[in-house]
Order: structure tokens, then C-alpha cells, then sequence
């Protein structure tokens, strides 16, 4: 055999054995890898390894173990820390979930209209006017809303979460609290009353949830804290509302007259307005507390406005109290004659018969209750019944007197 030959015959022989050792090679790699997926028997088993009934589990899990891992990586590392791949929401979670469920179908989306005549036409025309939110308060049908979602407007259509809609037909406003009563004809299984709360025993921190329909934006849920109570603001009469509730639950035009909850799902109050220079929200909302809305409601339901006893007067505006530079106080301008305001002995502002304008008195303090302003004696007959007799004080030419003087209901 020639060189050459002898040369080709020990290359051919090197490279056949060394593909036989690569082959052999990957063998053995293939069967390693294999074992290193087999989970130990301590991370397998259940308790102490044993024979019998308890190798033959081992076994088994050992098989879905490897299943698993090559069908979802995730899934093993759950199994391995004991915990199920269908793990449960966390507590807080679950709650917020379930309260919106079972109070979203309560909740209802407030559409408003004005109805015109067009010019051209003549014909009656309704012009979508606003949008608000609202709630159902009981199983006859009520809704309760802000009184600035409907008002100046001539038509309300109520929507529920499932888009079925009923028209509805105003029952009473307070424009005192910005609070509104409509009513709708709406089967007895539609309606869910929110379950009321009480807002007396409130605390800064505590849970808060609102549900309403931001920029037309339906059942939508919002969550945050109560940030701060006993706050006061205007109502679109111009007497304040007090005692309100701020919260940092984001609220935004289209919130109002929709329920603040607490955890528990209870209504602790109705989102009225917002503090914003843009008009969005910015971290401060408002709703008025669920204790002054248990007694306006009724009224309103029963009279269609805020039956309140007072005093059968009428006062000067507080602008013109200031014009004239009075001493603070609420400066009575008229008394009728058949009240018993009259027979107290009030004394109106009049004019002589030579044309002299007589101020009357000047009302300065109900019961120890001071008065500045004609708000303040606005809610300081909200605590008192027709027939309760109060202590006046007044100012008379400079004098100070006190006239016991008996409520009446006014008009």
C-alpha cells in the first residue's frame, strides 16, 4: 500500500472514531439533563418518605411534576412554594370587587335636557342640557341626586347599569343642601336600595369608595380616604353646607349626586363638588354626609321641599347689611302682623310720616347661637320644631334686648 493510501485509510479511522465519541458525549449529556428535571424526593413528597402507598405519591407527583414544568414554567414554581395555581385574591381586593358589584346595579347614570322651540320650525325640540349620577334610595322608585345635576331642566332620563332606562318626574329640591328628589316607574326587582350608614361616628382615614359617571363615563369606581371633616361649603343658594366630608377619592364633573360608601358598602354620603382651578379633579373632593341626607330625603319625599320651622320675617340681604354699614347681624325689614314674631314684639325697619327710614332691630344671637349673617340664622332653626320658643337677642337703637318668640312652619 502506497503512503497516500495509508494516509486517507488513518484520517477515515480518526474521524469515525471521534464521531462515535461525540455521539456518546451527547448520550451522556441528554441522560444528565433528564435526571436534573426529576425534583428530589423531599421537594416531591408531602411528609417522611415511606414505603408503600407513600412512594407510590411520591411517584406520581414526581410525573404531573415534570408535566407541568414542560407544559408552563410558572405553574411549577407556584406548586413548588404551595401555593395553587387558582390563587385566591388578596381580602381587600375581593371586598373592593364585591362591593362594586352588588352596589353598581344601585347606582344610575342622569341625563338632562331643556325642551325648545326651534325658531324656524316651531316645533318642540329637546336640548341635551347635562349628566349627572344618582342612586336608587327605595323600592317605591325615589332617586336621589344633586339639586345642581337637575336643575332649570324640563326633562330626566335615568339609566341603570344595564342600559335600560326609565323617564322620571321631579319630586322636590333642597337647593339649601344641593339635594334632589326624582322618581321613575321601574319594576320592584330593578330597584336596590344602597343600604344608609351613619356619618356622626366618621373618622379621617377611613376607607371611602365613590361610584358615578365621570365625563359621561358609565359606573365608574373610585377609591380613597376620608382626608379631612366638619368642612363647609356654598350651596347654589348661597347658604353653606356644613359638616361635609372631604375625600380624596377622585370625584370629576359627571360624580355628582353619586354615593360615597364606606368598606362596608353603607352610604356615608353624596358627592356634591370639587375643589379644582381646572375644573378636573385634584386630590379634594366633597359629598354631603349621609345624617343631613336621612332628613332632607323624607321631607323632600313627603312635601317636595324642606319644611323647616323659623322665624315669620323678612331680612335685609347680607350685601345690604354691609352697604349701610350695620353692626353684624341680620336687620329685619318686615313682620306680619298675625305671627308671633308680632306678638314678641320684633320691630320691622319702617319709614315716619315726614319720610325718616327707621331701622328695625338687628338680630344678633338665637339661643346663645350667634348671628352675622342671614345663613347663620337659616341653620340655626334646623336643630329647632315648630312650637319651640327661642331667646331673640336684638339690637334696638343701640340697645341690646332679649324677645322669647315661638317657631312657626314657614312657607
Amino acid at each position: 500500500m502506497s503512503a497516500l493510501k495509508r494516509s486517507l485509510f488513518v484520517g477515515l479511522v480518526v474521524m469515525n472514531v471521534s464521531l462515535i465519541l461525540l455521539v456518546i458525549a451527547l448520550l451522556v449529556r441528554r441522560s444528565e439533563v433528564d435526571r436534573s428535571l426529576q425534583p428530589s424526593t423531599e421537594v416531591t413528597s408531602p411528609g417522611p418518605r415511606s414505603s408503600g402507598s407513600g412512594s407510590t405519591e411520591t411517584a406520581t407527583r414526581r410525573n404531573s411534576y415534570v408535566v407541568e414544568r414542560t407544559a408552563n414554567e410558572g405553574e411549577v414554581a407556584r406548586e413548588t412554594m404551595g401555593i395553587s395555581a387558582a390563587s385566591e385574591t388578596p381580602d381587600s381586593e375581593s371586598r373592593t370587587i364585591e362591593l362594586f358589584r352588588v352596589t353598581s346595579p344601585s347606582v344610575v347614570h342622569i341625563t338632562t335636557s331643556k325642551v325648545a322651540r326651534d325658531f324656524l320650525s316651531m316645533n318642540l325640540q329637546e336640548i341635551p342640557q347635562g349628566s349627572g349620577t344618582g342612586f336608587v334610595w327605595d323600592k317605591v322608585g325615589h332617586i336621589v341626586t344633586n339639586n345642581h345635576v337637575i336643575q332649570n331642566a324640563d326633562v330626566a332620563m335615568v339609566a341603570f347599569d344595564d342600559q335600560t332606562s326609565f323617564p322620571a318626574k321631579l319630586v322636590g329640591v333642597a337647593p339649601d343642601k344641593d339635594l334632589a328628589v326624582l322618581r321613575i316607574d321601574a319594576p320592584a326587582k330593578r330597584l336596590r336600595p344602597i343600604p344608609r350608614g351613619v356619618s356622626a361616628d366618621l373618622e379621617v382615614g377611613r376607607t371611602a369608595l365613590a361610584i358615578g359617571n365621570p365625563f359621561g363615563l358609565d359606573q365608574t369606581l373610585t377609591t380613597g380616604v376620608i382626608s379631612a371633616l366638619g368642612r363647609e361649603i356654598k350651596s347654589d343658594s348661597g347658604i353653606p353646607i356644613k359638616d361635609v366630608i372631604q375625600t380624596d377619592a377622585a370625584i370629576n364633573p359627571g360624580n355628582s349626586g353619586g354615593p360615597l360608601l364606606d368598606r362596608s358598602g353603607q352610604l356615608i354620603g353624596v358627592n356634591t363638588a370639587i375643589y379644582s382651578p381646572s375644573g378636573a379633579y385634584a386630590g379634594i373632593g366633597f359629598a354631603i354626609p349621609v345624617d343631613t341626607v336621612r332628613w332632607v330625603v323624607p321631607e323632600l319625599i313627603e312635601h317636595g321641599r324642606i319644611i323647616r320651622p323659623g322665624i315669620a320675617i323678612t331680612v335685609a340681604s347680607d350685601s345690604m347689611s354691609k352697604r349701610f354699614k350695620l353692626p353684624p347681624g341680620v336687620l329685619i325689614l318686615e313682620v306680619p302682623d298675625a305671627s308671633s314674631a308680632a306678638e314678641a314684639g320684633l320691630m320691622p325697619t319702617r319709614r315716619t310720616r315726614f319720610g325718616d327710614i327707621v331701622l328695625g332691630d338687628i338680630i344678633v344671637a338665637v339661643d346663645n347661637h350667634q348671628v352675622t349673617s342671614t345663613a347663620d340664622l337659616t341653620l340655626i332653626f334646623e336643630n329647632y320644631e315648630r312650637g319651640d320658643v327661642v331667646d331673640v337677642t336684638v339690637l334696638r337703637q343701640g340697645t341690646e334686648l332679649v324677645l322669647p318668640v315661638e317657631l312657626e312652619t314657614l312657607d
